[in-house]
């Protein structure tokens, strides 16, 4: 019997989809601490493949991991979306593709 070692956070489905083509999942589940710092290694690899390949499905994938880390956090989404549009209000958004180059101080 063949291994092949993954040791990487996966989607819920991610087993059941194993076994569905012949293969056995070896799975754990992860304790909050664990699953912070996988969430937190996923948040990277799926932004490192978008960068890669900028697609929907791929900002879809990192959409999905930020959600998970607003639920492991117990953060409401509507309080997440509400600090995102208070901090807009103070700083403003990215909309204006404003870029800073430099900054001069008087004096």
């Amino acid at each position: 019997m063949n291994e092949r070692p993954c040791h990487k956070l996966v989607r819920d489905n991610i087993p059941a989809i194993i076994r569905q083509q012949g293969e056995t999942p070896i799975t754990r589940t992860l304790d909050s601490q664990e699953y912070a710092r996988c969430l937190e290694e996923k948040l990277r690899e799926e932004v490192e493949e978008f960068l890669a390949e900028p697609s929907l499905q791929e900002l879809s994938d990192v959409l999905e991991v930020l959600e998970a880390m607003v639920r492991l956090q117990g953060w409401p989404s509507e309080a997440v979306r509400q600090a995102k549009e208070d901090k807009a209000r103070r700083s403003g958004a990215f909309r204006h593709r404003v870029f800073l180059e430099k900054v001069l101080s008087k004096g």
